[in-house]
């Protein structure tokens, strides 16, 4: 058994400083609560398509936005996932990472399937990958990377002998959006429950909350509803919806890995569902 913290923040179109003192500031209330996996927002730092990712991107390991997140996983020992805006070389990616407990890069998982308005701000990724963790078998992809078509990302994630996936993610609405005629979340649900049910694993996705001041969706607002979905394909957790609406959310889950790695296709084969 194993807590894990669902951190829904605010994060400030291009106001770096304040947002990653915010991240460590949640980072020490959930250690402080018991959690042993701290999950924060997408591009948690800059905003997502906030322009400021194309002059305030910094690098992963060693830029200032990913220091800081280490440090914090490192003096609260806990595992911490984070979506970044990172910087390598003369490009910009939608980034996230994976950091132990210690303060070492696990992973660092570039977005694969960014929305069309995305394009103009970061390149492409071009791999995935699962960290082996004492906790479990950690995936991590971003936002819209659910939702590519057949759920391929998510569903590769269980291939590759994920117990768990790790979403950061900034879920935006137009401005005079209705909850109540429209409840949002149905389209996460969607894609999270199928993988999760099929390779019996949890999903789980951090969103932020705020206007979105700058970019192609200013005017929008990120509303929360971040939400986790267990082995069953069923909600076991979801964060409340609203632009001002903060929350620190954990769970209690029970990872069953499978059995250590070497024993080739019958691994393989127990993550494949039946037909």
């Amino acid at each position: 058994m194993i807590t894990l913290a669902l951190v829904q923040m605010r994060v400030d179109g291009g106001a770096k400083t304040s947002n990653l003192s915010r991240a460590e500031e949640r980072i020490a209330q959930a250690a402080h609560r018991g959690a042993q996996v701290v999950l924060l927002p997408e591009a948690l730092n800059l905003g997502w398509t906030h322009p400021s990712a194309h002059t305030d991107a910094d690098a992963i390991p060693d830029g200032e936005s990913c220091a800081r997140l280490r440090a914090a996983a490192r003096a609260c020992r806990v595992h911490v996932c984070a979506g970044l805006v990172e910087r390598a070389g003369n490009r910009v990616f939608n980034s996230a990472v994976l950091i132990a407990p210690g303060g070492e890069i696990l992973l660092v998982h570039r977005k694969l399937n960014e929305l069309e308005i995305g394009h103009a701000f970061y390149a492409p990724g071009d791999r995935l990958a699962v960290a082996r963790t004492a906790l479990g078998t950690i995936g991590v992809m971003i936002c819209a990377d659910a939702f590519a078509r057949g759920q391929v990302v998510g569903r590769a994630l269980g291939l590759m002998g994920a117990d768990l996936i790790l979403s950061p993610s900034a879920w935006a609405v137009p401005a005079g959006h209705d909850p109540l005629r429209d409840p949002y979340g149905q389209l996460w649900l969607d894609n999270y429950a199928p993988v999760a049910r099929d390779f019996r694993l949890w999903i789980a996705g951090a969103s932020n909350v705020g206007p979105m001041t700058a970019g192609p969706w200013q005017g929008r607002r990120c509303i929360g509803c971040s939400l986790l979905v267990g082995p069953d394909g069923q909600p076991a957790l979801q964060g409340p919806y609203g632009e001002q609406a903060e929350a620190l959310l954990q769970a209690d889950i029970q990872l069953v890995p499978l059995p250590a790695r070497g024993d080739g296709w019958e691994t393989l084969w127990r993550r494949i569902p039946a037909p």
